[in-house]
């Protein structure tokens, strides 16, 4: 068993088009993942109900109504967690770190570090291509912007974020990436890279296979990080 699987980390729409061609079909959808690991946390309903029908029927189409509908809670339990359906886009992160919940599990996990994070980028953007609606992105990273509050997408206590510094420290000590810089730094690096080409994705409308090219420019990227 690899140490990327021993790691401990806290649990804290209307797309069928071309670009999705290449995408996993297989893998089961992100809100399925947390309707199974939380079926007893009203928010993690509520979140995997909000994202199901954004997907299903789109974004502006989808009322607070049919969100509560679909996650058997309640009014007074929606506006508990959230102050209305924009609040919603925030939890997206909580989507993408289900995901890496499960990717940890993988055999794939077992592999050199180089590897691993490929394989961890593959599937995620794999899973946006066919999950989410680059306008849902797009509005996700404008709020992020202008929030004044805690951002999401940089909270370093996520399931990614430790998942990357485990993969990073643990590729340093078996000789695999440079120790020129600390696993802080190219944590941050790598995922600057990761939110520039999703930015870029999102730029162009998801008009490409966002895996397929990040799979062109990944492995470029992490040679300046590998030792050669």
């Amino acid at each position: 068993m690899s140490l990327y699987v021993k790691i401990s980390v806290k649990n804290k729409g209307r797309h069928g088009s071309a670009q999705n061609a290449h995408a996993d079909k297989s893998a089961p959808a992100p809100w399925v993942l947390l309707k199974m690991k939380n079926k007893r946390n009203t928010k993690a309903r509520i979140v995997s109900a909000a994202w199901k029908l954004f997907y299903e029927q789109g974004y502006e189409d989808t009322t607070i109504e049919e969100i509560i509908d679909e996650s058997g809670t309640s009014k007074g339990s929606f506006y508990h967690y959230f102050e209305g359906k924009d609040a919603l886009l925030g939890s997206l992160a909580d989507l993408f770190d289900e995901k890496y919940l499960e990717l940890k599990e993988r055999e794939e996990m077992s592999g050199d570090s180089f590897h691993v994070l490929l394989f961890l980028n593959r599937e995620l953007f794999s899973m946006i291509e066919n999950s989410i609606d680059p306008d849902l992105l797009t509005r996700l990273y404008s709020t992020q912007l202008i929030t004044k509050g805690p951002k999401q997408l940089l909270d370093h206590n996520r399931v990614y974020y430790k998942l990357l510094r485990a993969i990073i420290s643990a590729g340093q000590e078996k000789g695999e990436i440079t120790d020129a810089m600390t696993v802080g730094d190219i944590v941050r690096y790598y995922a600057m890279c990761e939110r520039g080409l999703i930015y870029d994705w999102c730029l162009s409308g998801g008009n490409y296979s966002l895996r397929d090219y990040a799979a062109e420019v990944m492995p470029m990227f992490l040679n300046d990080l590998f030792e050669k």
